[in-house]
C-alpha cells in the first residue's frame, strides 16, 4: 500500500501540494487523499472519486495503484 508519506514524496503530489498550499488548502488535500481508500473499498471508480473530491484523476490513480483494496475488513473477520 502506498502510504501518505510515500505519496507526499512524489513529484506530482509536491506540485499539487504547492498549489494547494498557496491557496491554504493543504490540510484539505490530505484529508481527501486519506478518504480515497474508503471510497475505493465501497466500489467507486477512480474517475468517480476524482470528480466527487475535486481531485485530478492522475493523483487519485496514483493512490489507487499503491493500495491493496482487498485488505479492508480484516479486523472484523478476526472477531468471528
Amino acid at each position: 500500500m502506498l502510504g501518505l508519506q510515500e505519496l507526499k514524496q512524489t513529484r506530482y503530489f509536491q506540485e499539487v501540494a504547492m498549489e494547494a498550499e498557496a491557496k491554504g488548502l493543504e490540510g484539505k488535500l490530505e484529508g481527501k487523499l486519506e478518504s480515497v481508500a474508503s471510497l475505493l473499498a465501497i466500489g467507486l471508480s477512480v474517475e468517480q472519486i476524482a470528480g466527487a473530491l475535486g481531485l485530478d484523476i492522475e493523483l487519485v490513480q496514483q493512490v489507487a495503484d499503491g493500495q491493496d483494496v482487498g485488505q479492508t475488513g480484516q479486523d472484523e473477520d478476526r472477531s468471528s
